[in-house]
């Protein structure tokens, strides 16, 4: 398996929340594959530090399913182009 890149290949951002999308290749039966993650997390400050969760109040509910339909939207644009 080789080792995925420090950076997402895709970020989508709506606020504080933010998804960001990973790919991964890999070999399978002789031929390279990519798989695709994604992670949503949200930034906030505590004590003037920015920090990030993967908790959400039910007020961001909204904006992780907008992000993750995006997300979903990317990833099937780029398996139809052939990426």
């Amino acid at each position: 398996m080789d080792t995925p890149t420090n950076k997402p290949e895709k970020k989508l951002r709506c606020g504080p929340i933010a998804a960001s999308i990973w790919a991964q290749s890999r070999t399978v039966n002789g031929e390279q594959v990519t798989f695709h993650s994604i992670c949503i997390d949200k930034v906030y400050q505590d004590g003037g530090q920015w920090k990030h969760t993967t908790s959400f109040a039910a007020e961001d509910l909204p904006k992780v399913a907008q992000l993750a339909n995006k997300a979903y939207r990317y990833l099937r644009r780029e398996d139809s182009q052939g990426l």
